[in-house]
């Protein structure tokens, strides 16, 4: 699959009040053309880090980019100029957000929010892209159009309505509207139904993977949830403070998880055939990334560590086609 955006030893650092947090420490990911990979892993662990920094949305300082490359279409964005990317961020590349209130400006209707983003994008391609430049009749038409294809009912309607009028689920829905709005390339989902109920979870869910299958979008989700992932996405990383610990596809990770983190994911995931045991835990917490432990970074809740864990860090090898590790057990 030919690759549409490739991350390269990334490595990214915080300035804190108690010291350098080392946040990534040298991650690759790909994702190819009409790919859907999901980037999962612990809260703080580095997720939405990365899905900021292909994005340059990264607070500098107190951010720093130690090294790395983020490759789209073959050029390097962390060479871009800020007038550059600008012609990149919801354009080529759009990004879902957990938190819609966050982004929805309440004091101003759906109708004045999408047709803003929708002439704004249409200023970036110039004209002749879309042949004659939207007015703001032909933007409204645009608008309710996207709306119908989230999926939001009577969108005539709707679309005059202010943002507090709308469920969680809607709301998202109308940020999923305002991300499609220019066709990007990409789209990032950094964690899109987290505050929302299992029901409307599934909605996102559903939806999501037929926009991908109807547009052909490249999708990067990120996610705490596997069984999230797994709905949409057909490959997975796993990250672990602010290391990739395994990637491959969704269904070589259910069938046969290798790294110790990995399966303890699996493990806490609650299905019809775990409902007579309790959910697993992995015992303890991320560790503190201004001093992170020697060796591999997980050795300290791993229940299979060895003495080498503690020393050295394992190298990423592939166990099987296709399927990458980092771990000291395959060796």
């Amino acid at each position: 699959m030919e690759p549409i955006l490739e991350i390269k030893d990334l490595k990214i650092e915080f300035d804190t009040f108690e010291g350098v947090s080392h946040v990534l420490e040298g991650i690759y990911l790909t994702l190819g053309r009409g790919d859907t990979l999901g980037l999962v892993g612990e809260t703080g662990c580095g997720k939405s880090i990365t899905a900021k920094a292909i994005l340059r949305l990264l607070p500098i300082p107190p951010a720093r980019i130690v090294s790395g490359e983020i490759l789209f279409e073959g050029e390097d964005l962390l060479k871009k100029s800020e007038e550059e990317m600008k012609k990149i961020r919801g354009r080529r590349i759009a990004m879902v957000f957990q938190d819609p209130m966050t982004f929805l400006n309440p004091l101003f209707t759906i109708e004045e929010q999408l047709v803003d983003v929708i002439i704004a994008h249409e200023r970036k391609d110039g004209p002749g892209v879309h042949g004659e430049r939207l007015n703001r009749k032909r933007a409204v038409e645009k608008a309710i159009e996207l709306l119908s294809e989230v999926k939001i009912p009577q969108p005539e309607m709707r679309i005059k309505s202010y943002p507090h009028e709308f469920s969680g689920g809607m709301r998202q829905r109308v940020l999923i509207a305002m991300a499609l709005s220019s066709s990007p390339q990409i789209l990032i989902a950094d964690e899109p139904t987290t505050a929302l109920d299992v029901t409307i979870q599934a909605q996102i869910l559903h939806l999501i993977r037929d926009l991908v299958q109807t547009h052909g979008h490249s999708v990067l989700l990120v996610s705490h949830d596997l069984g999230v992932v797994a709905r949409v996405c057909k490959r997975i990383a796993v990250m672990y403070a602010g290391i990739i610990v395994e990637r491959c596809s969704t269904a070589q990770l259910f069938r046969r998880p290798y790294h110790p983190y990995t399966k303890g994911l699996l493990d806490s995931i609650l299905t019809f055939s775990k409902r007579e045991r309790e959910a697993q835990t992995i015992k303890g917490v991320i560790p503190d990334l201004i001093q992170p432990p020697p060796g591999c970074r997980f050795h300290p809740r791993c229940l299979e560590a060895m003495g080498v864990c503690e020393k050295e860090e394992p190298h990423f090898q592939e166990i099987e086609e296709g399927h990458w590790v980092s771990c000291h057990l395959y060796k």
